[in-house]
């Protein structure tokens, strides 16, 4: 059987074929078909001192590829590098190499637009957004591609940090306000994207702060040292949407404090396909958290749809050689 080359996308590669609609729609379609637990493992970590090496693997729904992002990351050396395979579902060929920096970042930020889009009100949204970095700002743009926004306000500890995030966005045509603390900047919110961990890892948004409809999307703690949320937002939460729920339940930090405090989640615990598919229906005035620790799943399908860009606008790089599937 011919095998097509390897085609490798370079961090430039995908920076140009990047596009938050598309990945949105992929991850949208993706996340509506049946997907059993086998396709989507947990993941493993290799831990040496002060470095890590984690694995993320996952069966497309689409039927075209299965892939893996691995991420080998320094804690002394406060390095990483990303990079995602996609094997061919027909031929067993390894179909791409993806350097998967940017992936990570597209995925997580689309995945919420999904989760915030189906959970939130049928109207222009008010949103807050905790946290002014990288995160902060994918979340956003990502929702305002498939919802109209009505108004954004934003908190981080750093004055420069948040106004420097509001210019950003007012290049682009939106009105951010600079919100003086977060209490402020929640306040008459619909949506409340977060993605802000403290440095001390203790909470930075609160359960007493949340108003009757909102939806809160929290990315920021997918570890059990780390912490985002208090107790009081998963206790006062009606639903916690999850994307990966044996791990958002038992391996961080948000969900383990919660645990601890006797706040038992477990009947209002569902994954993201529910939420999609409406089988997981919400009361107006109820609060919904979705809870992300990201999956390969994610991954897998956003680089399916950055390979499929790539060979339709003739971008990559065909490797001279690469593995060949044997008959077993």
């Amino acid at each position: 059987m011919q095998v097509p080359p390897t085609l490798f996308l370079t961090d430039a590669d995908v920076a140009a074929l990047a596009d938050w609609r598309a990945a949105i729609d992929a991850l949208r379609t993706a996340y509506s078909a049946p997907i059993a637990p086998a396709m989507v493992p947990p993941r493993s970590m290799a831990r040496g001192d002060g470095l890590w090496l984690r694995g993320m693997t996952a069966v497309s729904p689409s039927g075209k590829h299965m892939g893996c992002k691995l991420i080998a990351a320094s804690i002394k050396g406060k390095r990483a590098s990303y990079l995602v395979s996609l094997f061919d579902l027909a031929t067993m060929g390894l179909a791409a190499l993806i350097d998967g920096n940017r992936i990570t970042g597209i995925r997580t930020a689309a995945t919420a637009a999904v989760a915030v889009d189906a959970a939130a009100p049928r109207r222009a949204l008010k949103v807050a957004v905790i946290g002014s970095g990288f995160e902060a700002h994918g979340l956003l743009t990502a929702l305002a591609a498939v919802r109209t926004i009505a108004s954004v306000k934003v908190f981080s500890p750093t004055l420069a940090s948040r106004e420097k995030f509001a210019a950003s966005f007012a290049e682009q045509g939106m009105q951010v306000e600079a919100a003086a603390s977060a209490q402020q900047a929640l306040a008459g919110s619909d949506v409340v994207l977060c993605a802000a961990r403290s440095r001390d890892e203790s909470p930075v948004l609160l359960g007493e702060w949340l108003e009757p409809g909102m939806t809160v999307a929290s990315i920021g703690s997918t570890l059990p040292e780390q912490r985002e949320v208090d107790t009081g937002v998963i206790a006062r939460a009606a639903l916690v949407v999850t994307d990966m729920p044996e791990e958002v339940a038992h391996d961080t930090g948000d969900m383990l404090a919660a645990t601890r405090a006797g706040v038992d989640f477990s009947k209002k615990l569902v994954d993201l396909p529910a939420l999609v598919s409406g089988q997981a229906r919400r009361d107006p005035e109820a609060i919904v958290v979705y809870k992300s620790v990201g999956s390969a799943l994610q991954d897998v399908i956003t680089a399916e749809m950055l390979l499929a860009r790539a060979r339709a606008q003739g971008l990559g790089s065909e490797m001279a050689c690469s593995i060949q599937p044997i008959v077993k």
